[in-house]
């Protein structure tokens, strides 16, 4: 089986799959592909993917080439080719029985050997990863508590809030990462959205998660690096600042042209979200897509958990995750519910009555067996 079609290159996944147009080959630099950009990228409808990068590297369990190869879109790792390599070239043939590809230009062709990833060689390199996660973890844990030693102290320091124009006092939060689950979490709690009317902070690329599903946030946090222009439309924008002064992503929303505020705190930005809300008085935060497990984290990147194990500390029962309150709320019946059914049987009998001779007469017969008696009763008196 072969494959041909004009590549786009990216070393961000993310960034690449807002560019690319369906039926483009894909060429990323993504070891250990993760599920979220595997989705995007399922999501932008790539007729294939060449990874420059292990796609799977055999430390942890990570779920992206699995995505893809549920969704029947062929993956191949070329690890011969850097990306520097490919500059100039437009097309790629991808022959998945002789595991080569062929990269165009008009000038030269490029060949290289790749490996190809079908279900069965997947499966069979998580099963693998599966057993060395004890060493991963190992390595896990000891980032974390190095962080905590290093952060714990001015992570529980005052937070200074910027001039927030949206109103948290005793009012529920939602924060959205665009993360595991996220779009099946959002369309679970569109009721619950629609009755308590929660404030919705976005994290960075969280915005376009919220579009997607027909919501829209009243905050965007983050560095903004990966949320379009058209998100930015209406939310209040709020700039994530370290206590070091490190600003990534000032440039890009600088380039906006957009007003912002800023506010100052360590962590990831998903966590300074959540601190955030807290410290304007939240009454309750519900998290949608944030990370939360060693492998969604080593997913992101991280290599440890410092900042979602103090936040979560900070936070306390004031956090709960967002396929707790789905389930809560499904099957819940509530007093508007019951009475609009009241409301409704009652319509349905009284519509009967006016159309129903005999139920007239049956009801006109109990009106005066029950005057009868009341004048029975009164003679007596």
């Amino acid at each position: 089986m072969a494959l041909t079609g004009i590549i786009q290159l990216g070393n961000r996944t993310k960034d690449l799959a807002k560019i690319i147009k369906p039926g483009e080959i894909a060429v990323i630099a993504h070891e250990d592909l993760d599920r979220v950009a595997a989705e995007s990228l399922v999501q932008a409808k790539v007729a294939g993917v060449i990874n420059l990068r292990p796609s799977i590297s055999l430390r942890y369990p990570n779920g992206g080439p699995s995505v893809l190869c549920e969704s029947s879109i062929p993956l191949v790792d070329c690890l011969s080719v850097e990306m520097h390599d490919l500059k100039g070239f437009s097309s790629a043939e991808i022959d998945l029985t002789l595991k080569t590809v062929v990269f165009v230009s008009p000038e030269e062709r490029l060949d290289s050997n790749v490996k190809v990833w079908d279900k069965e060689s997947t499966e069979e390199a998580i099963e693998v990863s599966k057993g060395n996660i004890g060493n991963e973890l190992k390595s896990f844990a000891a980032n974390t508590l190095e962080y905590i030693e290093k952060e714990v102290d001015e992570f529980f320091e005052p937070l200074v809030l910027p001039d927030l124009v949206t109103e948290f006092k005793n009012r529920h939060c939602l924060v959205v990462v665009r993360g595991h689950d996220y779009k099946k979490d959002l369309q679970a709690l569109k009721p619950y959205i629609k009755e308590f009317q929660p404030v919705i902070i976005a994290v960075d690329g969280g915005a376009d998660a919220l579009l997607e599903v027909g919501l829209k946030a009243d905050v965007i946090i983050g560095d903004f690096d990966s949320v379009t222009a058209k998100a930015l439309e209406g939310p209040e924008l709020i700039h994530h600042v370290h206590r070091d002064g490190r600003a990534p992503g000032k440039e890009e929303l600088e380039a906006f042209g957009k007003p912002y505020k800023e506010f100052v705190s360590n962590g990831m930005s998903e966590d300074v979200a959540m601190l955030m809300a807290h410290e304007a008085g939240a009454s309750l935060i519900v998290a949608v897509g944030t990370h939360g497990t060693m492998v969604e984290l080593l997913d992101k990147g991280r290599k440890g958990m410092a900042s979602t194990f103090l936040t979560r500390t900070r936070l306390g029962p004031v956090l709960v995750d967002a396929k707790g309150v789905s389930r809560l709320y499904e099957g819940r019946v509530r007093r508007l519910d019951l009475a609009l059914l009241f409301l409704s049987a009652l319509c349905v009998v009284v519509i009967m009555v006016f159309v129903s001779e005999p139920l007239r007469v049956f009801l006109s017969g109990l009106r005066l067996t029950a005057r009868d008696l009341w004048y029975s009763f009164s003679d007596w008196f």
